[in-house]
C-alpha cells in the first residue's frame, strides 16, 4: 500500500567489535533490570518464617490487600487469619492493620478490625493505620507515626520479600510471615507484579521519600501494648 512505511529490520553490527559491544549492552541491561529483585531477596535472606517458628515480637504489621463489597478479599482474609493465629499463640501482642482509607466508601483498616474481632482478637489490641496506601507508606508510617522499631510482617508469600526490604529501609527490623496461596491466576498476577514493583521499591529505599500522608505521631501502639492482656480466644 502506498504511503505506509514498514519498520526497518533490525540489523546486527557488522564487525566483531560491534557485536561484542551489543552483547555487553544486553548483559548490562539485564543485570540492571535484575538488580532490584536481587536486592529484595538479599534483604529478606534469613528473615522468612512461618506462624509457628517466627520469633516473638510486640507488634505484627498486617498489610491491606483489597476489599470486596466492604469485606476483606480472600487474600486479605488469609493475612488476617495468620495474624489472628500469631496473636492467639502469644507470638505478638498487638496487630497494626495498615491499608487504604482514601475515600469514605473504602475503608480497609476498619474492615480488617471487624474481621479480626470476629476471630477473637480484642479490639484494644488492634491499631489502625488509615493511610497505608502502599507498602513503602505502611513501613514508614509504622516507624515514624506509630513508633514501631521491630515487627512481624504478615502478607502473601510473593509480597513478603518486598515488605521486608522496604521496612528495613524505613528502619523497622522485621521478620516476615508469607502466607501461601494456590498458584491460581491471582497468585501468578501478584508474582509477576512483584517483579515490576521491585524497581519502584529500590528507588524508594534509595531516595526515602515521605509517604503520601505523614501526619502527627500517634500513641495507639503504645496504648495497646499497655492495655491488660486478654485470655486467648
Amino acid at each position: 500500500m502506498r504511503g505506509v512505511r514498514l519498520p526497518r529490520p533490525l540489523r546486527l553490527p557488522r564487525t566483531v567489535r560491534g557485536r561484542r559491544r551489543a552483547v555487553q549492552a544486553v548483559m548490562i541491561g539485564a543485570c540492571l533490570a535484575l538488580a532490584p529483585v536481587t536486592w529484595m531477596h538479599t534483604a529478606a535472606d534469613g528473615r522468612l518464617r512461618t506462624t509457628a517458628d517466627v520469633p516473638a515480637e510486640d507488634v505484627a504489621v498486617v498489610f491491606g490487600a483489597g476489599l470486596w463489597k466492604g469485606r476483606p478479599t480472600p487474600y486479605l482474609a488469609h493475612r488476617l487469619d495468620a495474624a489472628a493465629e500469631l496473636y492467639r499463640s502469644g507470638k505478638v501482642k498487638v496487630l497494626l492493620v495498615t491499608g487504604d482509607n482514601s475515600r469514605t466508601e473504602y475503608d480497609e483498616p476498619s474492615a480488617m478490625r471487624t474481621y479480626l474481632a470476629a476471630r477473637g482478637v480484642p479490639d484494644d489490641k488492634v491499631v489502625s493505620d488509615y493511610a497505608g496506601f502502599d507498602t513503602w507508606d505502611s513501613c514508614v508510617r509504622a516507624k515514624k507515626i506509630f513508633g514501631v522499631d521491630r515487627a512481624v510482617l504478615v502478607t502473601q508469600d510473593f509480597h513478603v520479600k518486598r515488605a521486608l526490604a522496604l521496612c528495613a529501609a524505613a528502619g523497622v527490623e522485621s521478620y516476615g510471615v508469607g502466607v501461601g496461596e494456590p498458584h491460581d491466576a491471582t497468585w501468578y498476577y501478584g508474582t509477576t507484579r512483584e517483579i515490576a514493583a521491585a524497581g519502584k521499591a529500590a528507588a524508594e529505599a534509595a531516595l526515602r521519600p515521605d509517604p503520601h500522608f505523614l501526619g502527627d505521631q500517634e500513641d495507639g501502639v503504645t496504648k495497646a501494648l499497655a492495655a491488660p492482656a486478654h485470655p486467648a480466644s
